[in-house]
Order: C-alpha cells, then sequence, then structure tokens
C-alpha cells in the first residue's frame, strides 16, 4: 500500500455531499465563487486568440516571469496617484491561486506560524496547508481584522506571513477600512512580518470610494500582493499576478520556474492583445453593474424571508455574503441533513473556513452566477427551511 507524505491529511471539507445532488435539475445552488457565463467577453477573447494565433511567438517558450507588455499593462492598472507600480515589480502565475502556493513554499517550514482571518477562503487553506504550518484565527469585525488580537498574536507568537482579503473578504464580503489599513502596516514594520494581501475581488466595488490597497500603501518592503483576471475576464484563462519588492520577487520566480516553467505564452498574448483593443474598466463596469442587481435581490430576499434569528453581512461589492446562525447549529449537518434533500439549495458551510476553531454556525452564499428570478426562489426555500428548524428543538444540535 502506497505511503502518501505526512504532509497529506484526509479533508472532508463538508463539501462532498452537495456534489450528491450536482444533476438533480431542481438544485438551486450557492456555493460555487463562480462569475457570470453571461458576462465574459466570449466574442472579444475569441478575436483576441486568433489574433495572438498569427503570431508563432505565441506558441513558443516565453521567460518564467511573463510577457511583458502584459505585465505593464497590470502595473498601469493596478498602478494609482499614491504609488505606480512598474512591470519589473510583477509575476505572472497561473491564478492567484499559484500566487498563494508560491508565497507558502518560499516562506514556511513545518510549524512556522500563519496569521488567517477568521473565517478566510478555503483554497487558501488548501495551498498553506502542504507546508503544514501553524494556524492563528483573527476575528472579522464589520471594518476588517481585529488588530487588538492581531497585535496579542503577533507578541505571543513567531509568524511568518499575515493572510488578508481586504477587499470583499470571502467568505464575508467585509471590507479593511483605510484606518485599519494602515495600522495593519505598521504593525507588520514593527514585528517584522509579511502581509500576503490577496484581491481578487478588488475591482468589483458596487458602490462607495476604492481604498488604497496595502501594495500601494506599503513602504518598508512588507507585502505581497495577488491580483487576478479570473473574477474581471475568465477563471478559464488561469492568469492572475503577484507583486511585491525585487528581494522577492527573484526566488518566486525561480519557484514558479520549478513548478511549471511559466504560464501559457497563448493565453498571456490573447489578455495583452484584448487589453490593446478593448477597455478593461468599461467590461468591469458592466460587471458590476449586472452583479448589483443580484446582490441586491439577494439582500432583500434575505430581509424578507430569513428568521430574525440569522443575522448576515451587507458588502458592498465582491462575490459573497455570509450568514450566521444561532451558535448550536452546524450548517454541514444542516445541509447533508435538511437543506439538501428537502429545500434543494445548496452553500459552503463555515467550519472549514475556520483552520483552528471550525465555527460551525455560519455559511457562504454566492450571488454572482445565478440569474434574479433563482436568487430569488433559493433563498426562499432556504428561509423557509431555516425558520422552520430553527423553531424545532430537535434540531438544535444541527
Amino acid at each position: 500500500m502506497v505511503k502518501f507524505a505526512n504532509r497529506i491529511q484526509p479533508c472532508d471539507n463538508g463539501l462532498n455531499d452537495i456534489f450528491t445532488y450536482a444533476n438533480d435539475p431542481a438544485l438551486i445552488s450557492f456555493a460555487a465563487g463562480y462569475p457570470n457565463n453571461h458576462l465574459f467577453p466570449q466574442a472579444e477573447l475569441k478575436s483576441a486568440f486568433a489574433s495572438s494565433l498569427t503570431d508563432s511567438t505565441s506558441l513558443q517558450y516565453s521567460g518564467a516571469a511573463g510577457l511583458k507588455s502584459l505585465r505593464a499593462k497590470i502595473a498601469q492598472h493596478i498602478s494609482s496617484p499614491r504609488r505606480t507600480f512598474t512591470a519589473a515589480e510583477i509575476l505572472l502565475t497561473q491564478g492567484a491561486q499559484q500566487g498563494l502556493d508560491l508565497t507558502a513554499k518560499l516562506l514556511l517550514d513545518p510549524g512556522d506560524g500563519v496569521v488567517v482571518e477568521a473565517p478566510t477562503y478555503l483554497g487558501a487553506l488548501s495551498a498553506f496547508d502542504a507546508y503544514q504550518p501553524t494556524y492563528y484565527e483573527v476575528p472579522l469585525q464589520d471594518d476588517g481584522m481585529d488588530l487588538n488580537v492581531l497585535q496579542k498574536t503577533l507578541m505571543t507568537h513567531h509568524v511568518k506571513f499575515i493572510y488578508t482579503i481586504p477587499d470583499f473578504q470571502n467568505p464575508t464580503g467585509s471590507t479593511l477600512s483605510l484606518p485599519k489599513r494602515q495600522a495593519l502596516l505598521r504593525l507588520a514594520q514593527r514585528y517584522d512580518v509579511i502581509i500576503l494581501e490577496d484581491s481578487p475581488y478588488r475591482d468589483l466595488r458596487f458602490s462607495g470610494e476604492s481604498l488604497p490597497s496595502l501594495a500601494s500603501l506599503d513602504t518598508t518592503d512588507h507585502v505581497i500582493s495577488l491580483g487576478s483576471f479570473s473574477k474581471i475576464l475568465s477563471p478559464g484563462l488561469r492568469l492572475g499576478w503577484l507583486v511585491t519588492t525585487p528581494e522577492l520577487l527573484v526566488p518566486l520566480t525561480e519557484l514558479k520556474l520549478g513548478n511549471d516553467v511559466q504560464s501559457s505564452t497563448l493565453v498571456m498574448s490573447a489578455i495583452d492583445q484584448y487589453l490593446d483593443q478593448h477597455d478593461l474598466s468599461d467590461h468591469i463596469a458592466k460587471m458590476n453593474q449586472a452583479y448589483a442587481a443580484k446582490m441586491a435581490t439577494m439582500l432583500n430576499a434575505l430581509d424578507h424571508y430569513l428568521p430574525a434569528a440569522v443575522n448576515f453581512t451587507r458588502p458592498r461589492g465582491g462575490f459573497f455574503i455570509y450568514l450566521t446562525l444561532p451558535a448550536d447549529i452546524d450548517t454541514g449537518e444542516l445541509l447533508k441533513q435538511v437543506i439538501l434533500p428537502q429545500a434543494k439549495v445548496a452553500y459552503v458551510p463555515s467550519a472549514s473556513l475556520f483552520p483552528v476553531s471550525h465555527q460551525a454556525n455560519g455559511l457562504r452564499l454566492n450571488f454572482t452566477n445565478l440569474d434574479t428570478a433563482t436568487i430569488e426562489l433559493g433563498v426562499k426555500r432556504l428561509g423557509q427551511i431555516l425558520t422552520r428548524v430553527l423553531a424545532q428543538p430537535k434540531y438544535a444540535k444541527l
């Protein structure tokens, strides 16, 4: 019998039960964090790929850092009056997910400390788990991480990096306030710890003013920042970017070279062509208009159908809304035993989003991948079941 490496552990994240019902036409799934298929610029990307294929160099190897002209366009996109970025500060990756893996591979030895928001992105935990870190959870408040808890953690434990999703956090949709961004950077400098800023939803703001990225505020070289085309063009492109200082970018690029040599030259070239011919900001604005309507539909339905004992976040952008049920409810067991078979609704239960405390009374809903009528129907089904469940003591331990 094959013996796996010690770092490989069995994983039951509560999502497998969803796939049992995946082929049920009645299932309404709020589980996957998918962008909406109808909003992909399909015709424009088709033209860009066709144009790229006229040049044979798009089928050849290229440098590990990625196509320089595309890196320059990304640098322009993420620059602001506060800070101008350059192509030399950017590494192209296989989605932002590869940036998570490369950062963990560069910084972590087994047992090293990683601070994460509680709750946090399941995919990040999956990437970090392979390097066997020690996790420290920091609770989330309405305006981001509880920095008092964070400081106590940094004072008492050796932490290699702080993982944060500052813009429309996955799974809660919360946004780190400007004062907290500034304070977080001061803590990183004081305790000499890296901040890993994961911002795939940064451009997806539906209301309010955009806040400066942590990377743009960083003056002491303590930030590695990740972005992605997955949420603003198409996840099938599998192209993201990593921004950091040359001191960190050089070894990260060498790790990428050993990992996959480079991102796809054809995909990089096609996106470069697309950005030459189209205004990305206009495309994002159209997406935000469509997503804002979907989020409003879900929030209105939650207001109307949920029992008073269930609380939920009210984001101003992104992909997700997070529900908190009474403390004695296990939303994973509830999903398996009641919600899937009776309501035919799927969501992401919270236990796997807390790597230490495994808090089980929350759930994540995605609103971007369904039409408004389906969102309304799904929330109605969910609300009806939750109303009944919370009124029956026999379900109190679910």
